[in-house]
C-alpha cells in the first residue's frame, strides 16, 4: 500500500504503552498513525492532521473522553471508535449519544479491532446518498423498497424495514435502543425498548440471523444493537 494511501488514524490515550501497541499493531494492518496524550492536543491534532477515523479513550486528563467526542461533533462526522476501560453501560451509552460510532471494552483483541475499524472506515466511504446496501449477502434497495438476502426476496413489515434501513445506513455503528426507538416509532417510544426487541426477534427471524451466532445483526448488551459490516 501507497503512504498516500494509507487511511490516517488518531489514537487519543494517556497511558503510552497503549498508544505504542496500538501504533504498531495498526501500522502493520495499512494505518498511518497520530497520536495525543490530551484531549486538548487531541483537537488540535485532529484539525492539523484530517484523520480519517479517531480512536479514543475516555479516562484522559483535564478534558474528558465525552467532551471530546462533543467538540468533534461539532464540526465532523469522522468515524470515533472509544477504546476504553470503563465497562460501565451508562458510559457506552452516553458516549454513543454523544456521537461515538463504536465502543470497545479494555482489555482488548487486535483482531477484533481492526475488524471495527474496517467496517468504520468502509461505511464512512459509502456514499451517504446512495440508494443501494450490498455488502455480505444482504441487499437493500431503499427507492425500490425491496430486501433480499443471498439472493432471496425477503417481506418485511414497515416498522422491520426501518429497523434494516437504519442499521444498512449505519452499518458498523453501534446504535442505541433510544436512537433506533427514535428513528422507526417517533420520540414518544424512547423508552419503549420491549417494542424493539420484539420488531428485531422478528427481523432476525425474516433474515434467518441466529442471534447466538450473528449473520448481521449484533447484540451489544445493554446498550443497543449493530450490524455486522
Amino acid at each position: 500500500m501507497s503512504t498516500e494511501a494509507r487511511p490516517r488514524i488518531l489514537v487519543v490515550d494517556d497511558e503510552a504503552q497503549i498508544r505504542k501497541f496500538l501504533r504498531i499493531s495498526l501500522y502493520a494492518h495499512g494505518y498511518d498513525v497520530i497520536e495525543a496524550a490530551r484531549g486538548e492536543d487531541a483537537l488540535l491534532k485532529f484539525a492539523e492532521a484530517g484523520p480519517h477515523l479517531v480512536i479514543l479513550d475516555l479516562g484522559l486528563p483535564s478534558m474528558d473522553g465525552q467532551t471530546v467526542i462533543r467538540r468533534i461533533r461539532e464540526w465532523s462526522e469522522t468515524p470515533i471508535l472509544v477504546l476504553s476501560v470503563r465497562g460501565d453501560e451508562t458510559d457506552k451509552v452516553e458516549a454513543l449519544d454523544h456521537g461515538a460510532n463504536d465502543y470497545v471494552t479494555k482489555p482488548f483483541g487486535i483482531a477484533e479491532l481492526i475488524a471495527r475499524i474496517r467496517a468504520l472506515l468502509r461505511t464512512s466511504r459509502a456514499d451517504a446518498e446512495t440508494s443501494i446496501y450490498d455488502h455480505a449477502g444482504l441487499f437493500m434497495d431503499y427507492a425500490a423498497r425491496r430486501v433480499t438476502v443471498d439472493g432471496e426476496e425477503v417481506r418485511l413489515t414497515r416498522k422491520e424495514y426501518e429497523l434494516l434501513r437504519c442499521f444498512t445506513q449505519a452499518a458498523g455503528k453501534v446504535l442505541t435502543h433510544e436512537a433506533l426507538l427514535r428513528s422507526a416509532w417517533g420520540p414518544a417510544f424512547a423508552e419503549e425498548t420491549h417494542y424493539l426487541r420484539v420488531h428485531i426477534g422478528h427481523l432476525r427471524q425474516k433474515l434467518s440471523d441466529d442471534p447466538s451466532a450473528p449473520r448481521f445483526i449484533a447484540t451489544e448488551p445493554g446498550v443497543g444493537y449493530r450490524l455486522i459490516g
